[in-house]
């Protein structure tokens, strides 16, 4: 194995659990959340030589997964204009805690894409300077943004 091969896999094993993250925003679909990862990990090995340490390593994961689960969406929505929507849960949990989650997500895959790229990095506690950095906005727009998502999801309290 090369030194890039060997140097890529230390990466993935590092940041595995960021795209994950990002891939089950898009979907909780397991197989579909399995194939957004592996799109994710075949772009960033196409990005990987291209890459110059100019921005953290987190960073830059954290913006092709998000560019590539979005990319992946699009795709899926010209392809498939009409969708069967099947509302069970394969890991169905009864408890306070997982009902929370499950009523955050279903509200979350609500917003538009790009609202829930920033969104996922704010619950990821990342700085809003971060965040402009992934998304490529400024600072302040991050901050407004955010504001205006989370107006958003009280007004689908009154909905969901």
């Amino acid at each position: 194995m090369d030194p890039k091969e060997r140097d890529f896999i230390e990466i993935v094993k590092s940041q595995k659990s960021t795209i994950y993250s990002v891939c089950y925003m898009f979907s909780k679909n397991h197989d579909e959340v399995n194939d957004l990862f592996q799109e994710v990990l075949i772009n960033l090995w196409k990005g990987f030589g291209q890459f110059e340490g100019r921005s953290q390593l987190r960073t830059w994961t954290y913006r092709v997964a998000l560019n590539t689960c979005i990319s992946q969406q699009r795709k899926k929505k010209a392809h498939h204009k009409e969708q069967l929507l099947v509302d069970f849960n394969l890991f169905e949990d009864n408890d306070a805690d997982t009902r929370q989650i499950d009523m955050l997500h279903r509200r979350i895959s609500r917003l538009q894409p790009f609202d829930r790229a920033i969104v996922l990095l704010w619950l990821e506690d990342m700085s809003y300077e971060e965040i402009a950095q992934i998304v490529g906005i400024s600072v302040k727009n991050v901050s407004v943004r955010l504001y205006r998502i989370k107006e958003q999801l009280k007004k689908m309290s009154n909905t969901i």
